[in-house]
């Protein structure tokens, strides 16, 4: 489920960002307990916003600050009126600080406070406070418990902050997560909401900055951002005199026997993508095909490496890997495009040669694995990988000196001196074959045109996931090629206006 819009701010920031951002508003003369209880009526408001007629609510109590929050939330749906309990997980008399005068708050407001136990019937709305942003190893109990129980309900759930389980630094799921309904994010934004496991946790996304000083936001330090819309680069106009010569030729190289289908993507992509001219260079057996399907590209069978070195001069830009398998052929045209040099976009068998230390790619380019691919590509396993999406992505861009697009739930666009970029967009229809070989094809048509290797990654990431979207109401079966006119449209949208 996407979870978020462009109206939301663009900083991501690690959970020990928000913690020094927080210290830093209540230094600069915001009390903390006043911070608290603007949380909780943040959380509040978002709560009668969602569930209007709920009437009741049911807190789930943890320790710290985030268990403060959700007494405070208990003290004002008391006072509206609502049927209230706060079951506590960890003993009230533990609380300090101002999760303790939180407690005390609910206590004056009269709200009921029980000892969580299992056997408790959920009543009303959940409101999960019981871990926040904190948690830095697995879950334990008795909070594993009580995360069973929530999920189990059956009843409507609110996170505060984050629910309770994932890592705001990763997205992982620490053992076990409760899964909500409504998360209200507060101060910054975490990256762990954005990325990975979490993806299935969060439900729809709130934020409250809290009236947080917009100076003091800005001077602090931030982990990533959000791609959006607002922020992205444009395509560069085209005046009457525009040709096809100014907007690159684009070589796609891949599709060995059996798998010709991934380079047309790619080439059907780099057209609709706008570069100027498109070429494949692929097995002979697909020729005919490609020519039928494709008449605008220009398609070559080619037998070995020879065959690419005389059109390395007319290139400029290599999309590398559809299909291109990890045999004698594949491996002998990688070695053409590594020796061609300039900034290429390497894919699929591409990244699998590239991780057998095969071959070398130029610094600068585009990478855009897959988990598994980017997993061979650190010797690690995927699970390792998905584990730390961000420091993956960051590793990666470091390792090869290349701009990296690390694909999946969330997707990462991350350059070797440490920027990165989430993408919140897409949808669970694209979940399919061929979407990655789309995207190459449409990455490499930026370049083309003039776009940097990181602007070309951030803008077609954005586009091939709003493109998506897009086509989302027509239900599963998406094919990749259905992708390639939404892409079309969009971009012109995006477009730079003509002088």
């Amino acid at each position: 489920m996407r979870h978020s819009s462009d109206d939301l701010p663009l900083a991501l920031y690690s959970a020990a960002q928000v913690r020094a951002l927080d210290g830093a508003l209540i230094a600069a003369g915001t009390p903390g307990f006043e911070l608290m209880q603007r949380a909780a009526h943040a959380i509040w408001r978002a709560l009668r916003r969602e569930w209007p007629e709920a009437g009741a609510v049911t807190v789930l109590a943890g320790r710290g600050n985030n268990a403060g929050d959700g007494y405070l939330v208990a003290a004002l749906a008391q006072r509206a009126g609502w049927q209230v309990r706060v079951l506590a997980v960890s003993e009230p008399q533990r609380l300090q600080g101002d999760a303790a005068l939180a407690y005390e708050e609910a206590r004056a407001a009269g709200v009921e406070i029980l000892p969580w136990q299992a056997e408790a019937e959920p009543r009303g709305v959940l409101v999960d406070a019981l871990l926040g942003t904190g948690l830095a190893g697995e879950v334990h109990e008795p909070y594993a418990l009580a995360i069973d129980w929530i999920n189990r309900s059956g009843q409507p759930v609110l996170a505060v902050d984050i629910p309770s389980g994932i890592c705001a630094d990763s997205g992982q799921v620490l053992g076990r997560a409760v899964t909500a309904q409504l998360t209200v994010t507060l101060i910054g934004l975490k990256i762990g909401l954005f990325v990975g496991q979490a993806l299935d946790h969060v439900g729809r996304l709130v934020f409250d900055d809290l009236q947080a000083d917009s100076e003091i936001v800005a001077s602090e330090p931030f982990m990533a951002q959000r791609l959006a819309g607002a922020a992205l680069p444009r395509v560069a106009s085209r005046q009457p005199t525009t040709h096809k010569g100014q907007l690159g030729h684009l070589l796609v190289v891949g599709g060995d026997q059996g798998t010709g289908g991934a380079a047309l993507l790619s080439a059907q992509s780099a057209l609709r993508g706008g570069a100027g001219m498109v070429s494949l260079a692929t097995r002979a057996e697909h020729i005919g095909a490609a020519q039928t399907r494709l008449p605008e590209v220009m398609s070559l069978a080619v037998a070995s490496a020879n065959q690419l070195h005389a059109l390395a001069d007319k290139i400029s830009v290599w999309v590398v890997g559809p299909g291109l398998g990890q045999g004698a052929w594949g491996r002998s045209l990688l070695s053409a495009a590594a020796a061609a040099g300039g900034v290429q976009v390497w894919d699929a068998d591409a990244l699998n040669l590239l991780a057998a230390d095969n071959v070398r790619i130029a610094r600068g380019s585009v990478i855009t694995p897959h988990p598994g691919e980017a997993a061979r590509l650190l010797g690690i396993s995927t699970a390792e990988l998905q584990a730390d999406r961000p420091a993956a992505a960051r590793a990666l861009a470091r390792r090869y000196e290349v701009v990296c697009v690390l694909k999946g739930a969330g997707t990462l666009i991350a350059d070797p001196t440490g920027r990165l970029l989430v993408c919140d967009r897409g949808d669970p229809v694209m979940a399919g074959a061929g979407l990655g070989d789309v995207l190459a094809g449409l990455i490499g048509a930026l370049i083309a045109q003039g776009c940097s290797a990181w602007q070309a990654a951030a803008l077609g990431v954005w586009v091939h996931a709003c493109a998506g979207e897009s086509l989302a109401h027509k239900g599963n079966g998406l094919a990749a090629s259905d992708l390639c006119d939404a892409i079309r449209h969009l971009l012109q949208e995006r477009a730079a206006c003509r002088n």
